[in-house]
């Protein structure tokens, strides 16, 4: 499969649609349907700026994102690391350099005028308190900034981004609002240059001795894993709305109806033989297909074996006469070594 033109669809987070207030950018306005795209240099930049800051401990990096906004999307491609500071302890102390962020800003905006501020990302892995703040920093730079959460975790084979959006939320009573964070649609896409960084990249990343059936059996274990921790999200929203520590939220209720409605009812004996039959079917064909390999393997190697014999038999009798001769050598030298041992204990008789 190849890029688009402009981009290729990757990966995507399936999440929620959200509202969101038209953004009075210059050139620009959201729509009510909000895709964020992240671009691979800015997961390049995210993973370095973790490295070099916070490697093998609990702190998470905090940068901005720089892109455009165009027809209900937004794309980042690029981004700078910020100085960030918070209290693991304490989640209302924490420290973020403004003065570095408008400095870092203006540079970026003399090599780029097109790259403006859409948003910033964090290494999170979830969502905290001081991010909501973090959110209202950004509005000065940029109406509806978005949030990313670039998971660097290398023993996470799901996908790295999750994309939210600040959105206004009236209180239960009716008298307060307060902003809060919504799910908004990710994506990973890149430009036809970054296309072939991505595969140059790739060529040494990815190992050639495995085969393609390995590989979509690795990727089917990865999208199983999702799977998994998906359900395990959905059982403990179940249990805090029944405990009362959550409110309901019908959206997400329906949600969960219609992934239930898409299942299939396994108490149907019909339905269970015709997948028994597939299986069957499927496994019968795997089987012999690996008899095949293996016979045609084996066929290859005798008549490799047979092609050397017959285009150099010269070599294989020179190699025998090699080994004759040096068998006679050694032979040769034993007896000389046991002529000189026995004259050298007559000699010592007749002294």
């Amino acid at each position: 499969t190849r890029f688009s033109k402009r981009t290729r669809k990757m990966s995507v987070e399936e999440t929620p649609e959200v509202v969101v207030d038209e953004a009075a950018t210059p050139g620009a306005q959201l729509n009510d349907k909000v895709t964020v795209i992240v671009h691979p240099l800015v997961l390049l930049s995210t993973v370095d700026h973790y490295n070099r800051v916070a490697k093998d401990t609990k702190k998470r990096v905090v940068g901005v994102l720089l892109g455009n906004k165009s027809k209900g999307s937004v794309d980042v491609t690029n981004s700078f690391a910020v100085p960030f500071e918070e209290d693991l302890r304490n989640p209302n102390i924490f420290f973020i350099d403004h003065d570095f962020l408008s400095t870092m800003y203006d540079m970026y905006k003399k090599v780029n005028t097109r790259e403006n501020i859409v948003g910033f990302y964090s290494t999170g892995p979830k969502i905290k308190e001081n991010d909501i703040r973090i959110d209202e920093l950004i509005r000065r730079f940029c109406p509806n900034p978005v949030f990313v959460i670039i998971d660097v975790r290398p023993d996470v084979e799901a996908i790295p981004t999750t994309g939210y959006m600040s959105v206004e939320e009236v209180e239960t009573d009716g008298k307060d609002i307060k902003r809060t964070f919504k799910h908004i649609p990710s994506m990973i896409g890149a430009y036809e240059a970054e296309e072939v960084g991505v595969e140059h990249l790739l060529r040494d990343v990815n190992d050639p001795s495995t085969s393609s059936l390995q590989n979509q059996i690795k990727a089917k274990a990865a999208a199983l894993g999702g799977l998994r921790e998906q359900l395990i999200d959905m059982k403990s929203y179940l249990e805090n709305v029944l405990a009362g520590k959550l409110p309901v939220n019908n959206l997400i209720i329906y949600n969960m109806q219609t992934i239930f409605n898409l299942l299939p009812n396994l108490n149907i004996d019909e339905l269970i033989t015709a997948l028994k039959v597939k299986t069957n079917d499927m496994h019968l064909v795997i089987y012999i297909s690996s008899l095949i390999r293996c016979v045609v393997a084996l066929h290859d190697l005798v008549r490799n074996k047979i092609q050397f014999k017959d285009q150099d038999p010269d070599g294989e009798k020179a190699a025998v006469e090699e080994k004759k001769g040096e068998k006679e050598e050694e032979k040769k030298e034993g007896e000389a070594e046991a002529k000189e041992g026995e004259g050298a204990k007559a000699e010592e008789k007749k002294k």
